[in-house]
């Protein structure tokens, strides 16, 4: 058992976030998840819209910090405190389950054969004996974020379309004071943000690699194309000098502020790019591969019906989460956020594929693969891990790429196994 799944077992009693005693309506039912501006915004549409049509029910929308939500989540529910209704990754589903901290969605209600005719593929990992455990409203995919005012003070006319232009144009979008250190990068990176994804499911495959075996439980990227991958990744860093992984922290900070001419990153983006004063934004899709290959990850964030909800509560939380997986809420959910709706029905209009912002990342959800995590957490790390072993260490690409593997593989024995 994964070291998560222990501490969500085994935190039964913490600082939870009580519900308010004096609902003026007759349920009351809370909804929780992590602060992200443009997604609080969305929701907050949302309930607004759900309370008018349900008058007799209440929906508290309650929020924290990203790096506090999941202890949060975990400490609440067994103590019968905290959502009704909350939002998990998609790649946390084990955790959650393994602990009882969400209960099935009702076939009559959810029925599994309906869910897998309107909703993309992927949703399909959500499904546990025949029942499925949680729905999203939006899905993500990846794309190149660029930034249109210092591409234009370079002279670059367009977004690179293979990765070996990506690196010829991070070149001329790079700055250095007169000490040698980056002012500006040509594009960032980090494998604790998106770029753990873009390397798994995007760079092993482009360099002829596979992450995994059909099953999901064997580790197969410690091979040559793995170690193409990897070797073509840090050496943005230690060979063209185009990066600095930590670069002003966050990748996302340094678009944000205009020190970075590109960046990957997926479709929630949008809303908090949307908002940045003065900042000139394109997207495109991310470059080919050596050979031409195409490929894309996807992901999303799922809302669950929590082992705390029971009776009316249970009843007033399922009507919730049906209403924020229709068709309307999904695109009010694209329109406010940048996240791509679950259903094609929703996102692949005309009009969604051919907007310049949307049109990218749907574009990529055709050829999107989304890895099936046993522990994101940990398996995110292990990467992490690895490129400070080639920076800090210098270790090799073949040793790091091999001590990455190994490590992935135990989290996935111990989970399987």
């Amino acid at each position: 058992m994964t070291s998560w799944k222990k501490k969500l077992l085994g935190l039964t009693t913490g600082a939870v976030v009580a519900m308010s005693s004096g609902a003026s309506k007759a349920v009351e039912i809370e909804y929780w998840q992590y602060i992200f501006d443009a997604r609080i915004q969305a929701m907050d549409i949302l309930i607004e819209k759900f309370e008018a049509a349900n008058p007799d029910i209440t929906v508290k929308q309650t929020t924290f910090p990203y790096a506090d939500y999941r202890t949060k989540v975990a400490a609440a529910i067994p103590a019968g405190e905290g959502p009704d209704v909350v939002q998990l990754f998609y790649g946390w589903l084990n955790d959650y389950v393994d602990a009882e901290l969400i209960t099935p969605l009702p076939t009559d209600m959810f029925p599994p054969e309906q869910i897998e005719a309107e909703y993309f593929p992927m949703v399909q990992a959500m499904k546990r004996d025949g029942q499925y455990m949680a729905l999203p409203t939006a899905v993500r995919s990846l794309a190149l974020f660029y930034n249109k005012r210092l591409f234009a003070e370079a002279g670059i006319e367009g977004p690179p379309k293979t990765l070996d232009e990506l690196v010829e144009i991070a070149k001329k979008l790079t700055k250095k004071d007169a000490s040698g250190n980056l002012t500006q990068v040509g594009i960032t990176t980090g494998m604790n943000a998106q770029d753990h994804h873009w390397f798994r499911e995007v760079l092993v495959r482009q360099f002829g690699g596979e992450p995994y075996d059909a099953t999901n439980t064997t580790v197969t990227y410690a091979d040559a194309g793995g170690a193409a991958a990897l070797k073509w990744y840090t050496d943005l860093q230690t060979v063209h000098q185009v990066t600095s992984f930590g670069f002003m922290d966050e990748p996302q900070a340094a678009f944000k502020a205009g020190r970075a001419g590109m960046h990957i990153d997926g479709s929630f983006r949008i809303g908090a790019l949307e908002s940045t004063r003065g900042l000139e934004w394109g997207v495109a899709e991310l470059p080919a591969g050596p050979d031409g290959l195409k490929s894309n990850y996807s992901s999303y964030w799922v809302n669950a019906l929590t082992s705390k909800a029971t009776g009316e509560k249970a009843e007033a939380a399922k009507k919730f989460i049906a209403f924020i997986t229709t068709d309307e809420a999904m695109q009010i959910w694209l329109d406010t956020v940048g996240e791509l709706p679950a259903k094609p029905s929703a996102g692949l209009t005309d009009a969604n594929k051919m907007n310049p912002v949307f049109g990218p990342f749907i574009s990529g959800l055709g050829y999107a693969k989304t890895t099936v995590f046993a522990d994101e957490s940990g398996q995110r790390q292990v990467l992490m891990d690895a490129t400070q072993r080639v920076f800090l260490e210098g270790q090799s690409i073949e040793d790091a790429i091999a001590a990455a593997a190994a490590e992935e593989q135990k989290i996935l024995d111990e989970y399987y196994n």
